[in-house]
């Protein structure tokens, strides 16, 4: 009889103690949504950056060779900027007005379920097509998206070139932190906190994926010194947030 109140009393400590990390970290998550989305920090303005949404326009972005973002690319209430077949007929990437060369860019995105987006760096207009010169940072469903059973076009890979050492992707419907560092020659793509990519524009080892990939035929691509940065209309939904830049001075 004791042994059995022991067991009992042992199993009712480890589900209260189970119980209580899980509201802590239900707590956690929700103080991370409370936090205040589209702003810089003191901080962040003394160090030199800007913001590339406001939260409530479209300011300061437009069409790949166009002058507006067309109807398919809107700013939900929540502040959120979204890309949605189901707004309008017309769609296509949008690039920012200016164009950077060294840079730290952060951003949080969502994708629907099976969706596939990206985002270009230092993509010229001369190009046909914003991936004939900007490298892409894919934004993938893993799970659902063909794109997910190469690791070479998962989540985070320098599309088609470079993939990243592991899938770490948070579950569809919670926000997923993107950082891309464009330094030089160097570039880094990071994912929810984890460094997943790193290569160097010209380098032997690029010249010799870029040779065996469908880029190999773009004389532009990944040669750019200063480019524009470029949200893509894949054809699903996708929704952005937080999206700041950090110019890096030489």
């Amino acid at each position: 009889m004791i042994s059995t109140i022991l067991r009992m009393s042992v199993a009712a400590t480890l589900l209260c103690a189970a119980l209580l990390a899980l509201q802590e970290l239900t707590a956690s998550a929700r103080a991370a949504d409370d936090k205040p989305t589209n702003t810089l920090t003191a901080a962040e303005k003394a160090a030199g950056w800007k913001l590339l949404f406001d939260g409530k326009t479209t300011e300061g972005w437009r069409k790949f060779k166009g002058k507006d973002v067309g109807d398919r690319w809107k700013v939900e209430e929540e502040g959120v900027l979204v890309f949605d077949p189901k707004f309008g007929k017309s769609g296509g990437d949008i690039i920012t007005a200016d164009k950077y060369d060294n840079f730290e860019l952060v951003l949080e995105w969502k994708i629907s379920p099976g969706g596939n987006s990206g985002v270009m760096y230092r993509v010229t207009e001369d190009g046909r097509a914003p991936w004939s010169s900007g490298p892409e940072y894919q934004l993938l469903d893993n799970a659902r998206h063909p794109d997910g059973k190469s690791p070479l076009t998962s989540a985070a890979s320098a599309y088609a070139v470079y993939a990243p050492t592991r899938d770490v992707t948070k579950p569809i419907g919670e926000w997923n932190l993107t950082k891309i560092i464009v330094n030089g020659n160097h570039i880094e793509h990071w994912l929810n906190g984890e460094k997943v990519v790193q290569y160097e524009f010209g380098s032997e080892d690029w010249q010799q994926r870029v040779k065996a990939s469908k880029f190999k035929e773009m004389p532009l691509y990944g040669k750019q010194p200063a480019g524009h940065i470029d949200l893509q209309d894949h054809g699903n939904r996708v929704e952005f947030r937080n999206i700041k830049i950090l110019p890096i001075k030489k």
